[in-house]
């Protein structure tokens, strides 16, 4: 198994980066290897500082960097040679079974499309993030971000998606899946969310509950809820606010101390014919952890193939 990390994508990198990759290697059976991909004078210090036999790693060495604020496409296009570019390459000769970066989110979703490309059947790939339970456990929440606009077969097929990924990665048995709505009644909602309730309510390819609310995000109601890029993300950008309020408040609480972003390390591009992670671009070596182990249940779950069967 060969995971490859981009080590200059993010707030922090490479330091942040490379210490993640350090960490989680403690973690990774004999068989799986991290594949650092970036400048390697930056990374061999670092692991020469904190005592790290480099020989524990395989490298890509790469001299350009795609910036945060650069536009997405235009910046694949012209820069070949950035780690997130060659990443995407050798993911799509098989030289990488999964490739995760914490640098600029629209040019990894770029790059995914392009490279490995959409698997067929599926209309758009989406976004997905974990949420916690106040219970206990986790759900899902999709589209996040990828899709601000969307039709009811992209909601249908996010459906789908959000069902194999928490059953295969999330071991979440036939597990429930909702449309996220502004009432429960079937008849609520705009014109998307009622086309998305029909074609939902017939499938037989998930599982569906209905109609839940934004307050219903944090129940049992649920395991996996579907919405619209735009919805989603507005939801996500306040779920993480949750933590750092009550940081700021000096509150101490379970619960929401599972907000915390570092713990779920990135958001999985669900849709493409290879695992491809989005990590947070202000990362920390615990986030960058997660990713990894995020990336290699992807591969060992066989995901991709399970989806690809979906869609015959």
């Amino acid at each position: 198994m060969k995971i490859g990390l981009d080590i200059m994508g993010g707030d922090y990198a490479p330091k942040a980066i490379v210490l993640g990759a350090i960490a989680a290697h403690q973690s990774l059976a004999p068989d799986q290897h991290l594949v650092l991909i970036g400048d390697t004078q930056q990374i061999k210090p670092l692991l020469q500082e904190n005592g790290f036999n480099p020989d524990h790693f395989e490298y890509v060495h790469t001299e350009e960097v795609i910036g945060m604020g650069e536009h997405p496409t235009k910046a694949i296009l012209q820069k070949p040679s950035s780690s997130i570019a060659v990443g995407f390459q050798l993911l799509k000769e098989g030289k990488l079974d999964s490739f995760a970066s914490a640098g600029n989110s629209g040019a990894m979703l770029v790059g995914a499309v392009f490279s490995v490309k959409p698997i067929a059947g599926i209309s758009r790939p989406c976004l997905c993030t974990i949420v916690p339970k106040l219970k206990g456990g986790t759900g899902l929440l999709l589209d996040v971000g990828a899709n601000a606009d969307c039709k009811p077969d992209n909601l249908m097929d996010f459906g789908v998606l959000g069902s194999l990924y928490a059953e295969n990665v999330m071991q979440i048995n036939n597990p429930k899946v909702a449309l996220m709505n502004i009432g429960e009644e079937d008849e609520k909602g705009n014109m998307i969310a009622l086309s998305s309730h029909r074609l939902m309510k017939e499938t037989k390819l998930f599982n569906f509950v209905g109609n839940v609310e934004g307050r219903d995000l944090f129940n049992d109601k649920a395991d996996v809820i579907v919405c619209d890029g735009f919805t989603g993300n507005v939801m996500l950008k306040l779920a993480e606010s949750f933590y750092v309020l009550t940081i700021k408040k000096g509150l101490k609480d379970e619960f929401f101390d599972r907000f915390n972003y570092e713990n779920y390390g990135g958001s999985p591009v669900l849709g493409v014919n290879a695992p491809v992670l989005i990590g947070h671009g202000i990362s920390s070596p615990e986030a960058i952890k997660n990713m990894i182990f995020q990336s290699r249940d992807m591969i060992t779950s066989d995901l991709i193939g399970k989806i690809q069967a979906a869609f015959q």
